[in-house]
């Protein structure tokens, strides 16, 4: 589903060599890109690439900073949104791509945020799956935290205290298939006990539980991704989380004008209803506070995964989103 003889790779302006899969769109369409998370890559758009290239859409779909066929720097002052967000801006430049919808899932969300934050000028639109527009507060990990557990009752991020230990990424990998259980666990609400307090993901592991794995990913396809992942190491990944634990995202945050913290493109919010991390909620009251243009919220019955769990309806209604734009 992802040729890769359609992948092609650009050093960016800070010397950052890219890997991305690149298909033109045909006469009159838009191009979409595809902005993946943690821990994935490209591949994690295999259905929407599918769907929406046999749609005629042109579709740039990168590994992000740290996976696939990406360079992998494992300095987490590499890995600040705005650094990442330039990088997607010198893809566009070396496809002459100068407007594209930007669909983002997870730490996607958060290069989305920041394109519409600071790139604005080059965007028809933004999509935000799971995690929602992330606005750039300045707010630090322990507050965060703090905040989490007032407005929902627990912490929902304390698992990034695991993730930013030194070596972490070897705890991981030695039990991977312990850590990717959880991610893909077929029942969702063990992520309130065993991914959101602090802790609680790391004992998981280091013990090396196992649950069932959801259905509809293939057997298959969790190889192709484990591959993918084992294959580049999970110390890169990993810094995705400590530049903000370390406190260089927070604080790069305070440098983007109040004025550019609102979003005047139209938005779309694919709200997951069964994902304990991500809350639907808190994405939604974001959403309709800072995204000030054209708002069209879709609810989807599933965990964090939507574009794997629902693919049909999410892609119908993108494609209908995109049209009515």
């Amino acid at each position: 589903m992802m040729d890769n003889s359609l992948y092609k790779s650009v050093a960016t302006r800070r010397g950052i060599k890219y890997s991305y899969y690149f298909s033109p769109p045909t006469a009159g369409k838009p191009v979409l890109l595809l902005l993946h998370g943690f821990p994935c890559t490209s591949y994690d758009w295999r259905y929407q690439v599918s769907f929406f290239k046999a749609q005629g859409y042109g579709l740039i779909v990168p590994d992000m900073l740290g996976y696939g066929r990406t360079d992998k720097p494992t300095d987490p002052a590499q890995y600040v949104q705005r650094l990442i967000s330039q990088d997607i801006i010198d893809i566009l430049d070396a496809e002459n791509v100068q407007k594209a919808i930007a669909i983002g899932h997870d730490w996607g969300c958060a290069t989305a945020s920041r394109l519409a934050n600071c790139h604005s000028d080059r965007f028809i639109a933004f999509a935000f799956l799971a995690v929602g527009y992330v606005a750039p507060t300045g707010t630090k990990y322990e507050d965060l935290l703090a905040q989490s557990k007032q407005l929902s009752g627990s912490e929902l991020f304390g698992y990034w205290s695991f993730f930013s230990e030194k070596d972490s990424h070897k705890t991981i990998e030695k039990n991977f298939d312990s850590f990717y259980s959880m991610l893909l666990a077929d029942d969702a609400e063990l992520w309130k006990a065993h991914v959101s307090p602090l802790g609680a993901l790391k004992a998981w592991i280091e013990a090396n539980k196992r649950t069932a794995l959801v259905a509809y990913v293939p057997k298959e396809e969790v190889e192709i991704q484990k591959q993918h992942l084992l294959e580049g190491g999970l110390e890169a990944p990993l810094c995705w989380y400590k530049v903000n634990i370390v406190g260089l995202e927070p604080e790069d945050q305070k440098g983007i004008p109040q004025e550019n913290h609102l979003v005047h493109q139209p938005v779309f919010f694919g709200a997951t209803l069964r994902d304990y991390v991500c809350r639907p909620d808190f994405g939604k009251m974001l959403a309709a506070k800072c995204c000030v243009g054209p708002l069209t919220v879709r609810d989807y019955d599933t965990g964090h995964w939507v574009m794997w769990e629902e693919k049909d309806k999410l892609n119908q209604e993108l494609l209908e989103w995109i049209q009515g734009l």
